[in-house]
């Protein structure tokens, strides 16, 4: 803008020139002030070259500064970048390990479907879901006892067969353990809506376990045969939580007619009493066995004695004869040492007595 303006003044200046050409003075000072511009000028130009080295100067800083930064931006960008590839790769591979751990879930929850599906077939058939609670019944009864301590199957004096029969000794004597599933009724009482369906399904579950409870008094109870009681099994604890929770006089019924009901969790506990009961008895019996030793072993105990004193008589008599043999041996000892304290006789001494006669003597 001030290159314009000078640019400007120079023009009008020589604009007055041309018109006042017969003004000597004027002339001269307008030559002066056009020289004095021309000095501006040039002074205006150095700076003007200044300026554009300085701005050449801080172009090449700026482009320098970019490049530096762009450079950094570039290399952080690519650690990003591999740092972000790494991160996407971990975090691929667990969502691949975590999609595998699904699908193996899907595909247990599949298999439990169709085990769930078959169970539920299972159990809608009445023979089905006796076999089912007999099966359980085993299984239970095989890890909590012996091979020994009971039967399944077992056919009793009175032609009906036992579901299992647990041996236990006098008192209180064999136990049987018959399964039954009151199913039909507590399906009903899930599945009921209103208090009248839920009277209904409490008094067909009642009915069914007081019939059942009465069957199993009636054919595996036998005086001198089983205990005076049984067991009824029940192949869910839901079931027989409810029977207790909501029938609990069906529960006194039945141990009136001597059948306790049990679920899978109190048979296991029941049987852990039959097994205390079991190794009390065996060490009872083993502690007859060891009374029978013990007295054996007196007995030998007694003998022993008895023939030590006979030895110690036997030792009393050596020490005598002992005794006697020393005294024999000093007297031999002392006569031959004498014996050898005498001298040898000589002519002379021929006719002296013979002291040896005397001794012998």
């Amino acid at each position: 803008m001030a290159v314009l303006a000078g640019l400007g003044a120079g023009v009008r200046i020589a604009a007055l020139l041309r018109r006042d050409t017969g003004d000597t003075g004027l002339r001269a000072q307008m030559l002066a002030q056009i020289d004095a511009m021309r000095a501006e000028q040039g002074q205006l130009a150095g700076r003007l070259g200044q300026l554009a080295e300085n701005q050449q100067r801080t172009q090449g800083e700026l482009a320098r500064t970019m490049t530096e930064q762009l450079g950094q931006v570039s290399k952080n960008m690519a650690e990003n970048l591999t740092a972000t590839r790494e991160k996407t790769a971990k975090s691929l591979g667990d969502l691949g390990e975590r999609l595998s751990l699904i699908d193996k879930a899907q595909q247990e929850i599949t298999a439990l479907s169709s085990q769930v599906v078959e169970l539920q077939h299972i159990l809608d058939n009445k023979q089905a879901r006796g076999a089912f609670g007999e099966a359980q019944l085993n299984d239970i009864v095989t890890d909590g006892l012996p091979e020994s301590a009971y039967a399944f199957q077992h056919s009793l004096s009175n032609g009906k067969r036992a579901d299992c029969l647990i041996r236990l000794p006098n008192p209180p004597g064999p136990v049987v353990v018959d399964s039954k599933f009151p199913l039909e009724a507590f399906q009903k009482l899930r599945m009921a809506e209103d208090d009248a369906q839920t009277r209904a399904a409490l008094t067909q579950m009642k009915n069914d376990t007081l019939k059942h409870a009465q069957d199993i008094a009636s054919k595996y109870i036998i005086s001198g045969e089983t205990a005076d009681a049984a067991l009824m099994f029940l192949p869910s604890e839901s079931i027989f939580s409810e029977l207790h929770l909501r029938l609990p006089d069906v529960v006194d019924k039945c141990r009136g007619l001597r059948v306790y009901p049990v679920s899978p969790n109190t048979m296991s506990l029941t049987l852990n009493t039959v097994r205390a009961i079991m190794r009390d008895v065996k060490m009872r019996q083993q502690a007859g066995l060891i009374q029978k030793e013990v007295e054996s072993l007196l007995v030998d105990v007694t003998r022993i004695d008895e023939r030590i004193a006979k030895l110690r008589g036997h030792f009393d008599l050596a020490g005598k004869d002992i005794e006697q043999i020393e005294t024999s041996s000093r007297k031999i000892s002392s006569r031959g040492e004498k014996i050898t304290s005498l001298e040898v006789e000589t002519p002379q001494e021929a006719d002296a007595p013979d002291l040896l006669a005397g001794e012998r003597d």
